[in-house]
Parts: C-alpha cells; structure tokens; sequence
C-alpha cells in the first residue's frame, strides 16, 4: 500500500542512481540524515536535495517534508526502503529522510536524478495571469484619517530664585 505522502512513483533506475548519489556526497560532500535534521535544513534553506524513504512507519513523521520541500522550491525524491537508505550513507540502521546540502562529487548524479524527478512530480498550482488578475474587480482603498497635531504645550513660568 502506497503512503499519503508519496507523491509519485520513481522507476527502479532512478532509485539505484540516488543511492550512488548518496554516497558519493557522504564521502565528499555534506548531508543531514533524519527527519529533524532534514526540515531543519529545508526551513534554512540550505538542502539542495532531498530524499524521503517510502516505507516510514508512522508516516506523520515525515509526512510534512514533501509540502515544506515544494514551499522552499527544493527537489526530493523517494526510494522504496529506509533500510536501504541507511546503508546507502554507511549507517547500520534506517534512515527516513536525507537533506543533501553541499554535493561535493556527485553533483552530475544529482543534477541528472532532478532532472528525471523533476518530470515526475506533480507540477504546483500557479499564480493567477495577469489578465485574469485585471479581469477581478479590486477593492477600493478608503481615504486615510488625517493625523491631527496635538496641541502644543507652553512651557512653565520659571519662579525666580528667591
């Protein structure tokens, strides 16, 4: 059974391609493992890529990555196994999500995995054009209040010094 936050499907050869890529950039470049680490690095802004294993359990844990990815304009992908995840970074236990932040080496792979990825995504919803934009009626602006000046106070007789 498919999880609610998998969005599309990513073919056998896409899959094996991310793992080389994965570790190519562990060797030599930088990488965030975790769902923690990786929204962190999402909301920073600093992931390039990201991959989100497909078979997380419970699925809330990693369900708000995808929708946080498309918001900051950062390409992800899946791979059907989190075990496999894990050992495609050199980790003997599994792994829900990775952030790459710096490619180092495998900056081609990367490049070629978005490329293809970036075919299969669902494509966001655009902005309105700008002649659908002219056609909606624009609310009209209500003249500000002026700001009256506050009076201005006199200064206090000084007594004279007695």
């Amino acid at each position: 059974m498919a999880k609610s936050y998998v969005k599309f499907e990513v073919s056998n050869d896409i899959v094996a391609k991310t793992y080389e890529a994965l570790q190519q950039a562990r060797q030599n470049g930088t990488i965030r493992k975790g769902a923690n680490e990786v929204t962190k690095s999402v909301e920073r802004g600093l992931a390039s890529f990201v991959v989100i294993a497909g078979d997380v359990d419970p699925e809330e844990v990693v369900v708000h990555i995808p929708s946080l990815c498309e918001q900051k304009k950062i390409t992800y992908s899946y791979v059907p196994s989190k075990q496999e995840l894990g050992k495609s970074i050199g980790m003997n236990v599994p792994c829900t999500a990775i952030a790459v932040e710096n490619p180092g080496s495998a900056a081609n792979a990367i490049k070629d995995i978005v490329s293809k990825v970036t075919g299969l995504a669902p494509k966001p919803a655009q902005a309105p054009s700008p002649e659908k934009a002219a056609e909606q009626p624009k609310k009209e602006a209500k003249p500000k209040a002026e700001k009256k000046a506050a009076p201005k106070k006199e200064a206090a007789p000084e007594k004279a010094a007695e």
